[in-house]
């Protein structure tokens, strides 16, 4: 960037020098321009033609630019690729300035702060988070700039991952050189920009300082991080961020929300792991999303979201990532869905109420910030409208659980919804200036100047009048043109009637045109007329604006009981719909489930065609090994089990006919096979990393699902590991554990660990077909069916037929592999006659013993002579060298 001899291009390095880590947009008329190493960035990334710029006589610059109106599309596709922007604008008029036009950046939109709803999704927030640690605490800060959510979570080491992952931050912020960088997971998340700050930033009295001045708080006693706490970590997390937040947002954050603060423990983390494996918010074929964004089909949120309004999509997916683990708040949201689902009139007209109800949380931050243009004020107006009749609704419905608080503190905000509807047009443009945004009759200077400009028609055709009245010139017209303006016609034959203050201003054939003093004062108030209806516009809607703004805490509230209302009311609909029963929430460790049935899976078949099954864990019968045949449905058990668990601990009712469930610290799950080549991990060690987290992690008061664990590595090694976790789940962890298997050796751990229990999954054998009953049932299965499978997946029939006879040649005494494995059982039983030893098994894939190994069994060692001993050596190497 040398040569820069223009005062314009001085103007740009001197800015762009305080923003190296950002593209600069700069302001150049009605083009936002970029120069040097953004200009080529911009031109590969946006595919936009790069030119140069003349640097007053210097070498020439690279030069790439983007029209104003045009910005959005272009600035949506570099927030995308990862980049920051700064928006750089003229912040004075260019017709008042001497000299250059003052420029200064207004804002900075990186991947985690934005409020263009291009940039947006709709249905999820956009978190921008901070991390920070102080010995064993780890301070987590999340805030959505477009909402104005601000929250704080004090996280065990344990859980660091699960609660970042829950914010799915688009953007996290770390102290430069932390040791933070380093935390598997963290940084894993698709599309996460990190950004590193000094240490200081960081540092808890700074923070606390910042926070306070910020939220104009006494201190943060009052929310929970007192001095002497162990708040340290969040406080030092949540200075950091706000101080990053004002920098990209020098005009403040007005919209920004009083912090709330979550303790560890007050909710269950939700691994990355569990999330995936029980397909909550994303499904697995996500992966082939070309656009990147995940399949909502095939997910539990894509069954139960039947939202009607933004923010109540935005509440559901938050719930579901982040299920309570207190007894009295679940049952709060369980009463509320229970309510809503016995008052159904009431309930579907609540829900008529919401739609079409606009993202209130949204809207009222733009305000906030000044960035809502007339038709997302005008948006507001008309939610805001609606709110009578869904209190109406509310109060039919009846105040159970939640709606009670609800209804406590429930405001219609009428005062602000007549300010705006009374003020806007009905249909305002997008933009002021486009067409009228300020209704009639609300201003009377407005109304004067638009009668002004309108009324031009009655005006010359009284002008006319008149002129015709004093001059007698019957044939006299008034007319306008853009060129000359207004004027007075008068044909060649009448010329010697022209009183003398007419003034000649353009000749025609045959007649001549002339303008006079009062029609030339008439044309001036007329064409200033349109500029000053514009500038009165603003000056009102700016006022407007202003005052919706100072209300946005207000306005937060009301946004938030909606999104209550919606979520209650959406959780009570699909409980009607789909036949969800109200689970019985307790404090102690027994789950049973009867007619439990997966909430997905029965979605996508015909109805009441699913097969449900009951499941009962208690503390003496805790540990069930599930087996049975390949696609009998395991996974699906082992899914929905989770699944029932999770929904009940959102408050939501379960697809159940009965479910009793003791309140989990964790779900953990180990479902299916994947790799991770960027980390240079195999399947299996995927599986054992998985499967090591879960043995290190879960307590007496867990869920563990798992599947097929061993199933990566041989036969023998598969078996040992998962012999070795089971006896660890039930003697160690002691929590409640399925773990579906084909190792059918694993059944014999029911002799030895007296809290585990056997169930297999039913089939029927009908001549040479295989039917799947998918219905559990007490006991172990004796085949997988794995052939069966093949056959059915078409597999040659000289394959399936070859594969049977191996089959018959391998299979040996499970019992022979059980007591060499089991601790607590005597000497191996005798092999029961005809069975294959393992020697038999493995001769089926390898040469048999050498005659020298042969004679080498029998040598007695013992009775040898070391002469003999060496005579014997010799004759074996001499058989050997003659083989």
């Amino acid at each position: 960037m040398s040569g820069a001899s223009t005062p314009l291009m001085q103007q740009y390095l001197e800015i762009k020098g305080r923003h190296q880590d950002a593209i600069l947009l700069f302001r150049m008329g009605d083009f936002y321009e970029m120069f040097y190493e953004d200009a080529e960035t911009a031109s590969r990334v946006l595919g936009l033609t790069l030119t140069s710029r003349n640097n007053g006589g210097a070498a020439s610059v690279p030069l790439a630019g983007v029209p104003v109106k045009a910005v959005g599309d272009y600035l949506r596709r570099l927030v995308q690729h990862g980049f920051r922007v700064a928006v750089c604008e003229q912040i004075e008029d260019p017709k008042l300035a001497k000299g250059i036009v003052k420029r200064a950046v207004v804002e900075t939109i990186t991947p985690g702060a934005a409020f263009a709803d291009d940039l947006l999704e709709t249905h999820r927030n956009n978190f921008l988070c901070a991390l920070h640690c102080i010995g064993e605490h780890y301070g987590i800060a999340a805030a959505d700039v477009s909402t104005g959510t601000f929250e704080l979570v004090l996280a065990a080491a344990a859980d660091v991952e699960a609660t970042v992952a829950r914010f799915a931050p688009r953007e996290l912020l770390v102290a430069n050189g932390s040791t933070l960088v380093g935390i598997d997971g963290v940084l894993s998340g698709d599309g996460l920009l990190l950004t590193e700050r000094e240490g200081w930033e960081f540092d808890p009295s700074m923070s606390r300082d910042e926070l306070t001045r910020h939220f104009k708080l006494h201190s943060l006693d009052g929310i929970g991080l007192g001095v002497d706490g162990d708040g340290d970590a969040i406080v030092g997390a949540g200075g950091a961020l706000l101080r990053y937040m004002r920098e990209l947002q020098p005009g403040g954050l007005p919209q920004l929300s009083r912090p709330t603060v979550e303790r560890a423990g007050s909710v269950m983390p939700l691994d990355d792991m569990t999330r995936r494996n029980l397909e909550l918010v994303e499904s697995l074929r996500r992966e082939n999303d070309v656009n990147g964004a995940g399949d909502r089909s095939g997910t539990l949120l894509g069954v139960l979201d039947r939202t009607q309004t933004p923010m109540g999509a935005r509440l559901l997916r938050q719930w579901l990532l982040a299920p309570l683990k207190d007894e009295t708040l679940l049952n709060a949201r369980l009463d509320a869905v229970a309510a809503a689902g016995t008052q159904s009139m009431a309930r579907r007209a609540l829900r008529e109420a919401l739609d079409g109800t606009r993202d209130v949380e949204r809207l009222a931050s733009k305000a906030a910030a000044g960035r809502a243009v007339p038709r997302d004020l005008r948006a507001l107006g008309d939610s805001l409208g609606k709110l009578p009749l869904v209190h109406q609704q509310l109060n039919a419905i009846g105040t159970h659980g939640v709606l009670a608080d609800i209804s406590a503190a429930w405001d219609n905000c009428a005062e602000l919804a007549a300010a705006i509807l009374e003020t806007l047009v009905e249909r305002p443009p997008l933009a002021l200036g486009d067409s009228a945004t300020i209704a009639p009759g609300v201003d009377g200077e407005l109304d004067e100047l638009r009668e002004l400009r309108d009324g031009g028609r009655d005006a010359i055709a009284r002008i006319q009048t008149i002129e015709r009245e004093r001059t007698g010139i019957n044939s006299l017209k008034v007319g306008y043109n853009k060129v000359f303006g207004y004027f007075i016609e008068v044909t060649n034959a009448n010329r010697h009637l022209i009183p003398d203050d007419y003034q000649r201003r353009q000749t025609l054939t045959g007649a001549e045109r002339y303008v006079t003093p009062p029609l030339k004062e008439y044309e001036e108030k007329v064409l200033t007329a349109t500029e000053r209806i514009e500038s009165r516009e603003r000056e009102l809607f700016e006022h407007l604006r202003t005052q919706i703004g100072n209300e946005v805490v207000r306005l937060q509230g009301v946004a938030r009981r909606l999104a209550q209302l919606d979520v209650v009311t959406t959780l009570a609909e699909v409980a009607s719909t789909e036949g969800y029963v109200r689970p019985e929430i307790h404090a102690g460790f027994a789950m049973d489930i009867v007619g439990g049935r997966h909430p997905v899976v029965e979605r996508m078949m015909p109805r009441d065609t699913f097969i449900p099954n009951d499941v009962q864990l208690t503390d003496d019968a805790r540990l069930i090994i599930l087996t049975g045949p390949n696609m009998a449905g395991k996974s699906t058990i082992l899914r929905q089990i989770g699944l029932i668990q999770l929904m009940a601990q959102i408050g939501s009712f379960v697809p159940a006919t009965r479910a009793r469930l003791g309140i989990v610290d964790r779900v953990f799950t180990r479902v299916g096979a994947s790799d991770n080549l960027v980390r240079g991990q195999s399947t299996f060690m995927v599986e054992m990393s998985e499967t090591s987290a879960i043995l290190h992690t879960a307590t007496d008061r867990s869920l563990v699902l798992l599947d097929e664990i061993g199933r990566g590595t041989s036969t023998y090694d598969g078996v040992s590991i998962a012999w070795a976790v089971s006896e660890h789940l039930h003697d160690r962890v002691g929590c409640k554990t399925v773990f579906a298997t084909h190792y059918h050796e694993l059944t014999q751990l029911s002799e030895t660990l007296p809290a585990l229990r056997n169930f297999n999954v039913a089939v029927r054998e009908v001549e040479d077909r295989v039917l799947f009953l998918h219905r559990l049932q007490p006991g172990g299965a004796d085949r997988s069916y794995g052939i069966e499978v093949g056959r059915l997946a078409g597999l040659p029939a000289q394959v399936i037929e070859r594969a049977r006879r191996v089959l018959q040649t391998l299979e040996g005494d499970g019992d022979h592999l059980a007591q060499t494995l089991s601790p607590q059982t005597g000497p191996a039983r005798r092999r029961p006659s005809g069975s294959p030893d393992r020697a038999q098994q493995l001769g089926l894939f390898v040469a048999p013993p050498h005659p020298v190994l042969e004679e080498m069994r029998a040598i007695n060692t013992d009775a040898l002579t070391p002469l003999e001993a060496l005579s014997r050596l010799d004759a074996l190497v001499k058989q050997v060298r003659n083989a």
